[in-house]
């Protein structure tokens, strides 16, 4: 359950990180002429992140090199937008590892967040030590002897009743 809200508050970062555009990736220090991005901005040590640098307008045109110190130095060619990135799986969960963008002699840095520990819940929240227990179902729990029983007379008698309509005569209705 809080892998679930983790995964669901990562892909909330990550399209708000979206919607706002290449602009808001750079640090007010780090205007560019070009956009650029990590996606996803968090990732797992040893996992693999888009490198994606904008060739729009006056953007970027030439080869853009990343670099970064949980994975090696990447170049995007010119007439290409995005490089793929393996993280190190040796990289410290928790910590946020500067990546830059070089392109046309002109530097931009963003933030990579290496993902990992285990999430710490709410205080009002107890954590079972164990999984949930679940329940007997439905046939067992509750075992109720006289339910069984006046459900059971209930079958007999509508059988009982059900039998002997059946084999009345035509003549026996007291008429």
């Amino acid at each position: 359950m809080r892998a679930i809200r983790a995964a669901a508050a990562a892909l909330l970062g990550i399209g708000a990180l979206t919607a706002c555009g290449p602009a808001a990736v750079a640090g007010e220090d780090d205007i560019t002429p070009f956009g650029f991005s990590v996606q996803p901005a968090t990732v797992a040590a040893g996992g693999q992140v888009t490198l994606r640098v904008d060739r729009n307008g006056d953007g970027c045109r030439g080869p853009a090199t990343v670099a970064s110190p949980v994975f090696d130095t990447v170049t995007i060619p010119a007439r290409q937008s995005t490089a793929r990135a393996v993280v190190a799986p040796d990289a410290r969960p928790g910590t946020a590892y500067r990546t830059s963008f070089t392109c046309d002699h002109v530097t931009g840095t963003t933030t990579l967040t290496i993902a990992g520990g285990r999430p710490v819940p709410p205080a009002h929240q107890p954590v079972p030590p164990k999984g949930v227990h679940a329940g007997a179902g439905g046939s067992v729990a509750g075992f109720d002897l006289r339910e069984i029983g006046t459900g059971l007379a209930l079958v007999v008698g509508s059988a009982g009743a059900a039998y002997h309509f059946s084999r009345r005569r035509p003549g026996e209705d007291g008429a």
